[in-house]
């Protein structure tokens, strides 16, 4: 029987690909109804997906649905989460999952409460060069792990890519943070998913460009310390030209470096392997992307999802790190 899906909010920047993943589907699923504050944005997409367009979220809850996308500006998720997980209904959250480190708490204990599936948009744990750290980090391959880094940046200020009708993604009144937050958290998300809880943190977040005014950060730089003493950090902002490292790890044994769309890795223990020379080896397959397994979970298959605590520890990790580039000091976690 084909699952039925319903899309609360059309706001995220992200909903355009995930409309067309619904629409690459066919017939293997069902999209029943679509809602937003806006209406115009919701007949616009319930026209992409063939499904009604519903003039309130109660409305859109009373549809016969098995499970609910929220792309919503990210100070209405609080809102729907709870109808939506009181409702029994499956959920896919952009992130980041809440407005406040607060709102994330309380929404991921309704939804462990209604034991219903969640998932959340952090994809970079499909791709098979992270997947590839993540094993030899389990496999204790670099040793003692000294020092990560992480860069995810674009030049989406400099480009203007928030001018149009995804303005409201650079105003913290509603997105809820700025560039640093926004890129910021897809690589938070692999290091504590890497590493652990980090046990304090500190930031800086500026504005570059004022492109959207003085309270949205366009660029951010963390210092994170983790159990086991891991010290990494975290670049994150709008106003790359390019972003060519994305990722370092060093430890005893070993180092990785991912530069492009190149991985390059060396360890003592893998013979012939060399940081000054692209990585050869296998490397596990790419996982769809994070909204595709949310489909795929609904629709009844074993996929690895993002549970709902590692979403809201995330939110209450980046809310320390704000607080740290406001109060210009260590925040303790």
């Amino acid at each position: 029987m084909k699952k039925k899906f319903v899309l609360a909010g059309c706001a995220h920047i992200h909903t355009p690909s995930f409309v067309k993943m619904l629409q690459a589907a066919g017939d293997s699923l069902e999209v029943a109804g679509c809602w937003d504050h806006d209406p115009a944005r919701a007949e616009e997409n319930a026209k992409l997906l063939s499904c009604r367009a519903v003039s309130s979220l109660d409305e859109l809850l009373a549809l016969p649905s098995d499970a609910v996308i929220v792309c919503s500006e990210t100070n209405r998720h609080k809102e729907i989460v709870l109808k939506a997980a009181a409702a029994g209904k499956h959920l896919f959250v952009e992130k980041p999952l809440g407005f406040s480190a607060a709102d994330a708490d309380e929404m991921a204990d309704a939804i462990e409460k209604a034991g219903i599936i969640f998932q959340t948009g952090y994809f970079m744990r499909g791709n098979p060069q992270i997947r590839f750290l993540k094993e030899q980090l389990e496999k204790g391959t670099f040793g003692t792990v000294t020092h990560a880094r992480f860069s995810n940046c674009h030049s989406g200020s400099l480009g203007g890519w928030f001018d149009t009708k995804w303005r409201w993604m650079a105003d913290p009144s509603t997105a809820g943070c700025g560039a640093f937050g926004d890129l910021g958290t897809h690589v938070l998300d692999i290091l504590i998913w890497f590493f652990g809880i980090p046990e304090s943190v500190a930031a800086d977040v500026r504005t570059v460009t004022g492109r959207y005014g003085a309270s949205c950060d366009e660029n951010g730089e963390a210092l994170l310390t983790f159990p086991k003493g891991v010290s990494a950090s975290i670049s994150s902002g709008w106003v790359n030209v390019a972003n060519p490292v994305f990722c370092e790890i060093h430890g005893t044994e070993a180092s990785a470096v991912i530069f492009g769309d190149k991985l390059y890795f060396q360890a003592k223990s893998l013979e012939g392997s060399a940081c000054d020379k692209p990585f050869e080896g296998a490397l596990p397959e790419a996982l769809p992307h994070a909204f595709q397994l949310f489909l795929d979970a609904v629709g009844g298959k074993k996929v690895p999802l993002v549970p709902v605590r590692e979403a809201a520890v995330r939110n209450r990790v980046m809310e320390a790190l704000y607080r740290s580039a406001k109060e210009r000091s260590r925040v303790v976690l």
